[in-house]
């Protein structure tokens, strides 16, 4: 990684200093917590791709943009409007809301009573092939039956889809086949029930585009975690998405220094961000890799250090099993045996899991014979090679390379290769090749390799190789892709690919995200948004 504060021993920084470059809702019915972020609109891929035009899961960061069920007077169209992921809906005599009655998918949820509704303001313009909407009963309210309607006409005449449907004291699926082409708006309506009040969640629109070569959308709504609990700030790192706050974090040489400290909902709000929003719109490293997502209509948020790292505990609104990816840049502390085993879990049930890790040596006490310096930013006697290796061969589940591969104690520099994977394989093809661009070339500034074990994971797959290696070899492997169970795992050897070069003032930080791309030198966003895109299952 190409951090110049990064050079862990100065005795040694000194010596090597000119050649190496190391851093490397109405009254009391609302109330406001802090759920998960939100983010824009659908991005348009250059695959033919499951074709998913809208995502609504009412995800809206801290603050419900409408609190009330209705406004003065009564039924006021311009003050029951509201913008979510970009776009235009009216709820009349419905809010947004995430108290403990709700039945959500996530924080929070739309709640209707009386007949209020749910109002598409714009259309889908590549039509309606089917429809699914989360739904239920308010807290202990009695059953209400609602509808769905769809307009092929700016919203001028309306069409019932399918019969009424009655709510149900737990969250259910309901689906519609409409099967329109072109212009369409959809319409939510409660029918009966008076007063008692229902939940609708995740509604979900399958396009009725012609498909064919090319074309297609990304899924979106897909939510990423990026991890903040492992000291990814310790040192001139700074591997946050956002970061407003500061804490002492334990520093290589001894004692403490101030960094900033990531929240859990990058500020300012996901609803400003625009296709040309710049990444210092967030403030941290990683922010040019979040602000992308969000622009692709994905949901970005940090676990925040002192955040348990669980899979399967309802009690935690932060628990892997509500996210899609788990994104983890160059972990500086040992995974506990509970989170290695959440991980695991998580990513055999479905889960992908991003795993960046960066150069290190022969031991974490300094530079070995070889000339290579370890990334133990925080003293502790661990850096980002060994963790990884520890959850791959320690985690009490699978400790034979689940992931079929592990890390190189090495410190390398290339600058770039392009000797990449030219096979067939479809998962790889994804990722070199897909919605974001096509990645040709990977930089290292230095980092480590992995060394593949293809019997013990047969679904492991090199991407890129050092200059110097051969092309589908099983060593000096940069950048990797396998699967485990139903989930999937992306692993790169440097963070400094990640690093936008903003973010905490009192580091050393180098954009090695796009700084290189005048060159030619690298394509680094695009692999690292088609290997998000794809540990998601978005593409």
């Amino acid at each position: 990684m190409k951090i110049s504060k990064h050079l862990l021993y100065p005795v040694f920084a000194l010596a090597i200093s000119g050649s190496l470059f190391t851093g490397c809702k109405k009254g009391t019915d609302f109330q406001s917590k802090a759920p998960q972020a939100e983010t824009a609109v659908s991005s348009t891929s250059k695959l033919h791709l499951d074709a998913v035009t809208l995502s609504q899961d009412f995800e809206v960061g801290s603050t419900s943009p409408k609190t009330a069920y209705d406004v003065s007077p009564t039924g006021s169209s311009s003050g029951d409007n509201v913008t979510l992921q970009g776009n235009s809906w009216n709820l009349y005599d419905a809010l947004i809301g995430n108290l403990s009655g709700d039945l959500k998918n996530g924080a929070w949820a739309a709640r209707i009573r009386n007949t209020g509704k749910i109002t598409m303001l714009y259309n889908v313009t590549t039509g309606i092939a089917t429809v699914t909407i989360k739904h239920g009963t308010y807290g202990g309210d009695s059953p209400s039956t609602w509808g769905l309607w769809y307009s092929t006409t700016g919203g001028t005449t309306w069409t019932q889809s399918g019969g009424n449907i009655t709510t149900t004291s737990t969250l259910q699926t309901q689906s519609f086949t409409i099967n329109v082409t072109g212009n369409a708006r959809l319409e939510i309506r409660k029918l009966s029930g008076g007063t008692n009040r229902i939940d609708i969640d995740d509604i979900t629109i399958n396009d009725n585009g012609s498909g064919g070569g090319g074309g297609g959308t990304v899924l979106t709504g897909k939510k990423f975690l990026f991890d903040a609990t492992k000291y990814e700030n310790a040192g001139s790192a700074d591997w946050q998405i956002d970061a407003d706050g500061t804490e002492s974090v334990p520093i290589y040489t001894g004692g403490t220094t101030v960094e900033t400290k990531a929240q859990r909902i990058p500020t300012p709000s996901y609803t400003g961000i625009t296709s040309t929003t710049a990444e210092t719109y967030w403030k941290g490293a990683l922010s040019s890799w979040a602000v992308a997502l969000v622009k692709d209509g994905e949901l970005v948020e940090t676990l925040p250090v002192g955040t348990a790292i669980t899979y399967g505990n309802s009690s935690n609104p932060q628990d892997l099993s509500n996210y899609d990816v788990y994104v983890v840049v160059e972990p500086n502390r040992l995974f506990t045996t509970a989170e290695k085993t959440a991980i695991m879990n998580f990513v055999a049930n479905g889960g992908g899991l991003m795993m960046v890790a960066d150069h290190t040596a022969a031991t974490t006490g300094g530079t070995d014979s070889n000339g290579y310096n370890p990334s133990d930013r925080d003293g502790d006697g661990y850096d980002s090679p060994r963790v990884w290796n520890d959850l791959m061969t320690n985690n009490g589940i699978n400790n034979t390379h689940p992931f079929g591969f592990n890390i190189d104690y090495i410190d390398i520099n290339d600058q770039p290769s392009s000797n990449v994977y030219t096979g067939t394989n479809a998962n790889a093809q994804k990722v070199l090749n897909g919605a974001a661009g096509t990645a040709s070339k990977l930089a290292f500034y230095d980092g480590t390799t992995a060394t593949l074990f293809p019997a013990d994971n047969a679904n492991v797959q090199g991407l890129f190789w050092r200059t110097s290696f051969t092309n589908g070899s099983n060593t000096g492997v940069m950048a990797l892709l396998s699967t485990y169970g139903s989930g999937r795992v992306v692993f790169i050897g440097d963070s400094s690919d990640a690093d936008d070069g903003t973010g905490d003032t009192g580091d050393s930080l180098f954009n090695g995200w796009s700084g290189d791309a005048p060159s030619g030198f690298t394509s680094h966003p695009a692999f690292h948004l088609n290997a998000s895109l794809w540990l998601a299952k978005a593409q």
